[in-house]
């Protein structure tokens, strides 16, 4: 069984911090939902998830970013039987310095809450493109 993961640890934030990548960076988003919001608002897991992408949206768009895509996965072909997601996100962020400016805001710490209560598991991993 793995562990689950909502938020990044001080170690993981301060990699990123530390990283001396300048270029576009793409995060991809695995997401488990919760059935029941654990917020208690009475929402499903996907309903906050949901509240919180309109108000996370216009944000990533203000700093140069936007979805690349989004859609639902399908069981896993490869990968721990028990490790299954719901959805996936791939955002495109002009560099990582958009990304920590809009994650460290007042306006994006005011709704973060919803996407802690949204979820039971995800995994945020910054990509960036390998040109061939």
């Amino acid at each position: 069984m793995t562990t689950s993961s909502i938020e990044p640890t001080p170690e993981q934030m301060a990699t990123l911090f530390a990283s001396t990548d300048d270029g576009p960076v793409v995060m991809l988003n695995l997401l488990r939902y919760l059935d029941v919001a654990s917020d208690g608002s009475g929402r499903t897991g996907r309903e906050a998830y949901n509240d919180y992408s309109a108000a996370v949206l216009p944000m990533v768009a203000v700093r140069g970013g936007g979805i690349v895509y989004f859609g639902t996965t399908s069981p896993t072909v490869v990968g721990p039987v028990d490790e299954q997601w719901d959805d996936i996100v791939l955002v495109m962020y002009p560099n990582r310095a958009a990304f920590i400016d809009m994650t460290t805001s007042a306006e994006y710490l005011a709704i973060m809450g919803d996407r802690t209560a949204a979820l039971a598991d995800s995994r945020l991993v910054p990509t960036s493109q390998i040109s061939f």
